[in-house]
């Protein structure tokens, strides 16, 4: 089994890694962590000019690769702790729609989303903050050939900048999916604070007609749908993860090189030693496991197992990663003024989001 990129894939990696080390330093990371938007409007033009925001966008809509490519990127947005509507836009928005959507919406929404003139999120998690079909509340109710959506929903990734939201609703029988613009009446997005830096957000529904052109796919049907969306979701967070834990890892081993104590670089000590070959064997795994799924779900195979192990596995050993790091790094890994911590928050809040290790395990169960 050959598990190198290949030509295209290697292309995609060092596109995404010259453009973030050129157009996203740290200077900007701390930025987009205090911004309220959490990105700049310059920049995601440039992302849309070099084809990212079209990864895994089939062709005929104004995409480019498909989702082992995404999967490239995505660790290298890792790496650089990017913090950007890309995930909400490319993984959730445009996952949605092609999950769900007609030939119409993919053509009116998957063409704005490829060439950054619309951002699309997806709002699942209630009260419960469970991604299960139970745990939605929301109701939506027919009204002659439209419907009216009520409820709350929580958690919805960068709807502060928004342009339309796919979102989960209980009908009669099922759950049933909207795609709703954001400037609809009745619409409330309230920013909410993370431990990460990255935008959350608490969306409620009061009385928003929709109309029944903007269902995505049938009545009562869109759980099947959104089980392939959240697959595709935590297998890009595992992506993401991995980037982190590799960078992590290497910020460890530099510190190790150059810190001394008692006259000899730490890196000396066979216990630094140790702790950082566990570091690595953690990062290892984590890439062979995240890409198996990616790969799963790229060929249109079943993912839901390898999925969950991915994310169940990445999660622990991306904590795991950190936990090792700041212990190397001592006191200075737990200051503002070190990058570290960005990398440790980010960890944690994508292990928690579209559901944490034990519900994970609970699906490989």
């Amino acid at each position: 089994m050959d598990f190198a990129l290949n030509e295209q894939q290697e292309m995609m990696q060092t596109l995404a890694r010259d453009f973030l080390a050129s157009e996203y330093p740290e200077r900007v990371l701390r930025a987009a962590v205090k911004d309220e938007k959490g990105f700049t409007l310059e920049l995601w033009r440039k992302m849309a000019a070099t084809n990212l925001l079209g990864l895994s966008v089939p062709e005929e809509y104004g995409g480019v690769g498909d989702f082992l490519d995404l999967t490239v990127v995505l660790e290298e947005m890792g790496k650089a702790c990017f913090i950007s509507p890309f995930f909400a836009a490319v993984v959730l928005g445009a996952g949605a729609i092609m999950a769900a959507g007609n030939e119409e919406q993919k053509k009116k929404y998957l063409s704005g989303i490829a060439g950054g003139k619309s951002i699309v999120t997806l709002a699942i998690a209630e009260q419960a903050a469970k991604y299960t079909a139970d745990a939605i509340r929301m109701k939506a109710a027919r009204q002659g050939g439209d419907w009216v959506l009520n409820g709350t929903k929580l958690f919805v990734p960068d709807a502060q900048v928004a342009d339309y939201i796919v979102t989960a609703a209980k009908t009669d029988n099922g759950i049933t999916l909207f795609i709703v613009d954001i400037k609809t009446p009745g619409i409330n997005v309230k920013p909410l604070k993370t431990v990460a830096g990255d935008k959350q957000c608490e969306v409620t529904f009061t009385n928003v007609k929709v109309q029944g052109e903007n269902m995505l796919g049938d009545v009562d049907q869109g759980w099947q749908h959104i089980e392939r969306i959240l697959e595709r979701a935590n297998v890009a967070l595992c992506a993401e993860m991995v980037g982190m834990a590799e960078q992590a890892l290497k910020l460890t081993l530099d510190y190790a090189k150059e810190r001394k104590a008692f006259g000899h670089p730490i890196g000396a000590f066979q216990s630094i030693q140790h702790r950082c070959a566990d570091m690595l064997m953690d990062v290892e795994g984590s890439k062979y496991v995240t890409y198996q799924a990616a790969w799963r779900i790229n060929e249109g195979l079943q993912a839901t197992r390898e999925a969950a192990i991915a994310k169940a596995w990445v999660g622990w050993a991306c904590h795991s990663v950190m936990a090792s790091a700041h212990q190397i790094h001592g006191a200075i890994g737990f200051s503002e003024d070190h990058i570290l911590h960005f990398y440790t928050k980010k960890a944690s809040a994508n292990a928690f989001s579209f559901g944490d290790v034990n519900e994970q395990l609970e699906k490989i169960a």
